[in-house]
């Protein structure tokens, strides 16, 4: 098993709810390389709620995959709000989920700067019906899987408050 049972039950609760919302998840990952898609889909009968997931670790892949304007990751950074929220907005418009979550940062060891050193991670999840919601996470440099793992968690706690305030859409 690639995930604790502890991280498993907070997987199911994210699938049962959006399940019961009548949502579809897609996500967009960069520092977490598919990690959240893959935690979601770990779980036998996610595909009623998974739609997919897009890895986006290059700027030409936010650029390409989820229609992004390179200038806004000149003008702010690939790790910034700005492109978090451009993330999930861009796989909301290039999927046909209605939930998405997206996730930037620098999870190390190396690549941080003075501005945003390692274990700084934006996230951010739009929805049909809703404002894009954003998260900026401050972990520090506790180490590569400890960011990753720690990103993906507060992943799933920013869908299920979304998704807290949405009605069904089924």
């Amino acid at each position: 098993m690639m995930f604790d049972q502890k991280t498993i039950i907070i997987i199911k609760d994210v699938l049962d709810q959006a399940r019961e919302n009548g949502l579809m998840i897609a996500t967009a990952e960069s520092c977490t390389g598919g990690l959240i898609a893959a935690a979601l889909t770990s779980v036998a009968g996610s595909s009623d709620v998974v739609e997919r997931g897009f890895v986006t670790y290059s700027n030409e892949a936010k650029t390409e995959m989820l229609g992004i304007d390179e200038n806004l990751i000149v003008l702010h950074g690939a790790v910034s709000e700005q492109v978090a929220r451009a993330m999930c907005e861009g796989a909301l418009k290039n999927s046909n989920a209605n939930l998405t979550v997206s996730v930037t940062g620098i999870a190390g060891p190396g690549g941080g700067s003075k501005e945003k050193p390692v274990g700084t991670v934006h996230l951010a999840v739009a929805s049909e019906n809703s404002p894009t919601s954003h998260y900026h996470l401050q972990f520090g440099d506790i180490g590569r899987d400890e960011i990753r793992h720690k990103t993906m968690l507060a992943a799933f706690s920013m869908l299920k408050e979304q998704m807290s305030g949405q009605v069904s859409t089924a």
